[in-house]
């Protein structure tokens, strides 16, 4: 099965910058969205043969997570256990037969960290939650986790120790639910290759590949054989992140 992650800061935006095309072209089972930035009812066009389910943020033109999939899934669950997190729709799972596929958009931490503390509670909840699914049948978990986890993530790691996204704080807490059964694909693949998801807007980071990788399909541990091949899918522009392409037997 082929799945798809993207950020695409908002998709309003996002469908006037090649989304639709790139949509069509990858022809994915699943395609997971994050910061949509809109509400369902806004949206101008239909994508056929595909199921879609919403979260999206209470507040207008923020966060949002949004799924397309082939498949019809037996469960959808908003949130952590249908509660946690809907006010900033930040969490979808669908449930099929044999495994379970969680949509996540994890909250910055902004600027000198000032919220960290929030950021490590929905850490521990969306890993103790991962662990309950876990127990019943595989996690595919995808999305903008905002935390490059290692030095090779990112381009320039020492002057970014202290920023969101790079903090201790934040790298112990992916290690930790990488601890507890999971694991991140792309690394798993490809241990020693240098290749980014994001890059900000300012300072022409993008053509300098000045970026940082903080997009990731992290997988159950005992589903890690089943994966085929991971993509960033660098040439794909639209967004200031590039989606993330997954083929797993599933």
């Amino acid at each position: 099965m082929k799945f798809i992650t993207w950020n695409v800061n908002g998709l309003r935006a996002a469908t006037k910058k090649g989304f639709l095309d790139f949509f069509g072209e990858v022809d994915a089972d699943i395609f997971a969205i994050q910061e949509t930035k809109m509400q369902e009812n806004q949206k101008e066009f239909e994508l056929e043969n595909y199921y879609e389910y919403w979260n999206c943020a209470d507040k207008k033109g923020y966060s949002g997570t949004l799924i397309y999939t082939r498949h019809e899934p037996k469960n959808v669950t908003l949130g952590i256990d249908g509660v946690l997190y809907n006010d900033e729709g930040r969490i979808i799972t669908l449930e099929f037969d044999n495994f379970y596929f969680v949509n996540v958009y994890v909250p910055n931490s902004k600027a000198e960290l000032a919220r960290l503390v929030y950021r490590m509670k929905f850490e521990d909840n969306l890993r103790e939650y991962l662990s309950k699914l876990d127990q019943d049948k595989p996690v595919i978990l995808c999305g903008d986790l905002n935390v490059a986890h290692k030095e090779i993530d990112l381009k320039n790691p020492k002057s970014n120790t202290k920023n969101p996204g790079f903090s201790i704080e934040e790298r112990t807490k992916f290690q930790t639910l990488l601890d507890a059964g999971f694991v991140d694909s792309y690394r798993y693949l490809y241990p020693d290759t240098v290749k980014y998801t994001w890059w900000s807007y300012r300072f022409n980071s993008r053509a300098k590949n000045t970026g940082w990788r903080i997009d990731y399909f992290v997988v159950s541990d005992r589903a890690k054989d089943l994966i085929k091949s991971v993509e960033l899918r660098n040439e794909i522009h639209g967004s200031d992140h590039c989606p993330v392409e997954i083929d797993i037997l599933l």
